[in-house]
Parts: structure tokens; sequence; C-alpha cells
């Protein structure tokens, strides 16, 4: 791989995270939750709001990174530290869609609804630009892969698991922090977890060949 198209699929993959901090937030505002992975942090924030969500899921992905290195030890690749920086900027990306997205309308189900399923889709492409970028995995994923390599499991079955274990810990951190209500985990997340899939797998098999293409042009 050249020089250039590194570049290009860095770039590619920072562009991906606008996008996926993008649909956290859009989501966030719908109020009936956010993806699995993240439903931790959203919860958390709802608790201590002095801590912004963007700051939560920093902390949050930076804990998953550092369960990397307890599973992996030697075998943790010093490359995938670049994981840190740019958990802080999905982090950072996250701040800024709240606060560009909170003047959309959500007094109603519907609108929260919609915001939701927007949420889903921008999400989703998101992470779509980012398995095509195919340089880095996120924190979630690498985390979900190193304990799939420890457990000699399937990554998808175990992925399945650690999004089941993120919405029982988050519903079990809203019962214990908020008064025992369940709030920050709503029907939103499940919406989110059986859709997301879905819409991916249908922006990859569309975007993959004219991205293949944009990251190939002029690295020869």
């Amino acid at each position: 791989m050249s020089k250039n198209e590194l570049i290009k699929r860095y770039g590619l993959f920072i562009f991906s995270l606008f996008l996926s901090a993008m649909g956290v937030a859009l989501t966030k505002q719908g109020e009936m939750g956010v993806s699995p992975i993240s439903s931790v942090a959203n919860v958390l924030s709802y608790r201590f709001t002095e801590i912004s969500l963007g700051t939560w899921l920093i902390i949050w992905n930076c804990l998953l990174i550092a369960g990397q290195i307890l599973i992996l030890r030697k075998k943790f690749e010093l490359v995938q530290l670049i994981q840190i920086p740019l958990s802080f900027l999905f982090g950072y990306f996250t701040d800024f869609g709240v606060w560009i997205t909170s003047f959309l309308p959500h007094d109603t189900y519907f609108l929260r609804l919609i915001l939701v399923l927007c949420g889903i889709i921008i999400l989703s492409l998101g992470i779509a630009l980012s398995v095509i970028a195919n340089v880095v995995m996120n924190s979630g994923e690498a985390f979900v892969k190193a304990l799939s390599d420890l457990v000699n499991k399937k990554f998808g079955n175990v992925k399945i698991a650690f999004d089941v274990l993120c919405v029982v810990l988050s519903v079990a951190l809203s019962l214990i922090f908020l008064n025992g209500s369940i709030i920050g985990t709503r029907e939103g997340t499940v919406l989110t977890a059986l859709l997301t899939g879905f819409v991916v797998n249908f922006f990859v098999s569309f975007l993959n060949k004219p991205c293949y293409a944009l990251l190939k042009l002029s690295t020869q």
C-alpha cells in the first residue's frame, strides 16, 4: 500500500468517525437510547451531567483499550495505541454533534423515532466507511476481537454477547443512579442493535467499489 493511499484511508476513517458520532448524537437527541456499545456512557451522562456524553465515551473507549492490553498482553500491537487519539476525536465529534443537533424538534414520540432512525442510518454509514477504509478497528470492535481470540469463539457471537452485556450494564447503572428508573437505554437501543448491521451491509455493498476506486486513484 502506497503512502498516498494510506493517507486517504486514514482520511476516510476519520470522516467515518465523524459520521458515526453524528449518528450517536442524533439518537441521543431522540431520547430513546443509543447504540448498545454507547449505552453505558449515555446513562452516565444523564447522572453526571457535568461530564459530557463525548467525554464519557472517551473514558469508556479508553477502558476498552485497557481491556485489550490486559487480554492480549504481549500480543497487543503498539500500533493499536492509535485507538487512543481516535477515541478522543470520536468523543469531540460526538459533543459537537450533540450541540449542532440540539435545535432539532423532539417534543413528540414520532419526531423522536425519526431522529433515532436517521441516527441509525448515519451511524451505519460511518461504520460502513470505517470498514472500507480498513486501517484500524475502533476500540469496541478491537476489544471484542481480543476477547473472541481469548475464548476461541466466533467474533459475531462474542459481539452479540458483548452488546447484551453493555445493555444489561447500562440498565443496571440507570436503576442504581437514576432513582430506580430506566433512562438512556430504551427501544432506540433495541432498534439500533437490530437494524445497524443490515444497513451497514447495504452501505458496504453499495459504496465499496466507488470508495475503492477513489482510494486507489493517483496511488500508482
